[in-house]
């Protein structure tokens, strides 16, 4: 029987001695061709704002009688916005007024009674002064009716009004702010490094509003502080160009994203996919570098700043032209076939 079993595992041996080991079948891999970096752009949180805004005030002192218009509320050049309590400039009025005509009936009187001599020259100079001098406060009274009222000075909404019906305000106080109801201005706010490049000629500006989120808009460069007033940045304005106003309604206060391309002056700098590179814990930074005959190589690469949202721009280490696996660089080893999706 202890013979029977030996023959056994002896067949056994034989038997399986024979059979090949299966190859392993290369990997399929998603890959990209490293191209040079023109431009590196850079992404900042941005918000329209109003084109035309304006903060309007009495130049007069007085009793706020009607203020009809509330926050948000759209208006019309012309609509009235506000009106004070104008009986005394009334008055004022009637009084120059009558200082006016008495005025001038005295300059008549003074005229025919020089025709006779029986007055002089200089006393009807003196009158003709007068005269001037009534009609000039009689048209400032004038003036002053038109003072208390504010209309519109265009279409617009009202963005805040600052008090109530039968309220007494002062001369220059805020009374009501309106803005007009469509944007082409976007602001936000740059670090101090992005300062030199703002006006360059070679820099290129969009925008992408969250409301449009697959519309870019070309923008130029509008204005930029050259201070900052706080460590939180320096306040940029761009404006946008070409901008379809019957198809995308932009209005203040919507987000939007505000791209700024600044030309990369290192002519071998490259730019991959941040899912190409391959970051071992505790390690430096890898890419896997595909040759014609599909065969990874780890490479190390030294990287440099983020483009765009998901790539990332490589100093040295990687030429122009080169393929480089882009998804799947944790599962690869040195060496490795793979085939190309």
């Amino acid at each position: 029987m202890r013979s029977f079993f030996i023959l056994l595992s002896l067949l056994s041996v034989a038997c399986g001695g024979g059979e090949s080991t299966p190859q392993r079948k290369p990997k399929p891999v998603k890959s990209i061709v490293a191209k040079r970096v023109e431009y590196i752009s850079r992404d900042y949180a941005a918000l329209s704002t109003a084109d035309d805004a304006v903060t309007l005030a009495f130049k007069l002192a007085g009793r706020v009688v009607d203020a009809p218009v509330a926050k948000g509320m759209s208006v019309k050049k012309g609509d009235l916005l506000a009106q004070l309590d104008k009986r005394d400039v009334e008055l004022q009025v009637e009084s120059t007024l009558s200082a006016y005509r008495e005025a001038q009936s005295r300059l008549e009187r003074a005229e025919r009674l020089l025709e006779y001599n029986a007055i002089s020259a200089q006393e009807v100079e003196s009158l003709r002064n007068s005269l001037t001098q009534s009609l000039s406060a009689y048209r400032n009274a004038l003036d002053m009716v038109a003072d208390t009222r504010i209309v519109a000075p265009y279409d617009g909404v009202i963005e805040r009004v600052y008090v109530d019906t039968y309220e007494r305000v002062s001369s220059g106080q805020p009374i009501v702010r309106i803005v007009r109801p469509r944007s082409t201005t976007v602001g936000f706010t740059a670090p101090e490094y992005l300062l030199g490049y703002l006006a360059q000629s070679t820099t290129q500006y969009r925008v992408t509003f969250d409301a449009y989120p697959n519309v870019p808009f070309s923008a130029v460069i509008k204005s930029y502080a050259r201070t900052s007033s706080d460590a939180l940045g320096f306040p940029v304005s761009l404006r946008l160009i070409d901008v379809d106003t019957a198809r995308y309604d932009i209005s203040p206060g919507m987000t939007c994203i505000a791209t700024v391309s600044i030309v990369e002056n290192d002519n071998e700098a490259v730019a991959v996919p941040l899912t190409a590179i391959y970051a071992p814990v505790g390690g430096d930074d890898y890419v896997w570098v595909v040759d014609g005959n599909n065969i990874v190589e780890k490479r190390r690469v030294v990287l440099g700043e983020l483009t765009g949202e998901d790539s990332v721009v490589i100093e040295s280490g990687l030429k122009s032209g080169e393929r480089v696996v882009s998804a799947g660089v944790y599962h690869l080893s040195n060496g490795e076939k793979v085939t190309l999706l």
